[in-house]
């Protein structure tokens, strides 16, 4: 049996701990996959962006057709609340989460109005790494034309899994996704940046990946700091001509990409800039 870290979720109206049992078998989420979630950090005594990333969780749910139950702001507050039950010098990572019971329309649509909520927190230590590598990947990502990926929907994530398995295969920790076009879109679990000649380049969103609230909050950082940043197409060959390579993600905020395939960059000091920056925006 797993082992799960401590862990608190809120559900109808109270907090459970370890890994209460809250979906039936007849639920619709539980075989046609209509789930929605959203990921925010706890450490260090702060909650970067926690607003954002409750409102996008009722954003995502409204995506995928369902009507979402809580308010953001309410979700901020069970966050508060839930952390409480913490450690404080433990890392949380905090999950929300819609899902749906009943069908719709037809049996493979969700009742829009008959969807349950839970908020997951558990401990998820912030690890110190030395940098990631990374590979390619014969996967790819969908377009909003096959796949709901402006959503956080859990039904786009064993495509994730299979790029990374992929990736471990061969002896890395990591996959550089691209879009149907064959142009880099994002990692296997986060958003990718190069540097080239001093310039940030990072993938403009086209509707094949999730325009992540960290990405965003590194690009606003590093804009304010004088450092240019360009939204572009970009290639895997301009990925193995960059001076650096970096991911932003909220599982790990701002991690450096240390090679790429045979190609090694280091921990490179843009990296540790977009890193430092976030790291001072967080704790204001």
């Amino acid at each position: 049996m797993t082992e799960f870290s401590k862990t608190w979720t809120w559900y109808k109206g109270d907090w459970h701990e370890g890994n209460p049992p809250l979906m039936g078998p007849r639920a619709h989420a539980f075989w046609l996959g209509s789930s929605v979630f959203d990921g925010a950090r706890v450490f260090e005594g702060v909650m970067p962006d926690l607003d954002l990333h409750c409102a996008r969780t009722n954003n995502s749910a409204r995506t995928m057709g369902m009507n979402p139950t809580m308010e953001a702001g309410a979700i901020v507050e069970l966050t508060k609340e839930g952390a409480d039950k913490f450690d404080p010098d433990i890392a949380i990572y905090v999950r929300p989460t819609y899902w749906g019971v009943g069908e719709g329309l037809s049996v493979i649509t969700a009742d829009p109005d008959d969807i349950d909520f839970c908020l997951t927190m558990f401990e998820a230590p912030m690890k110190k790494s030395a940098g990631m590598r990374i590979t390619t990947t014969s996967f790819r990502r969908p377009t909003v034309e096959c796949m709901p990926v402006n959503a956080k929907a859990g039904c786009l994530y064993p495509n994730n899994a299979r790029c990374l398995k992929e990736a471990i295969a061969k002896g890395f920790d990591n996959a550089i996704v691209c879009d149907m076009l064959g142009n880099v879109a994002e990692l296997a679990t986060a958003n990718v940046f190069i540097v080239k000649d001093g310039i940030v380049k990072t993938p403009v969103p086209n509707g094949t990946f999730l325009n992540g609230i960290t990405r965003q909050r590194v690009i606003q950082l590093l804009t304010a700091a004088g450092i240019k940043v360009v939204e572009c197409t970009l290639s895997i060959d301009d990925c193995r001509d960059a001076d650096e390579m970096f991911s932003t993600g909220n599982y790990s905020k701002v991690a450096p990409i240390v090679a790429f395939d045979d190609r090694e960059f280091g921990a490179g000091p843009m990296s540790a800039k977009a890193k430092e920056l976030y790291w001072e925006f967080a704790h204001k």
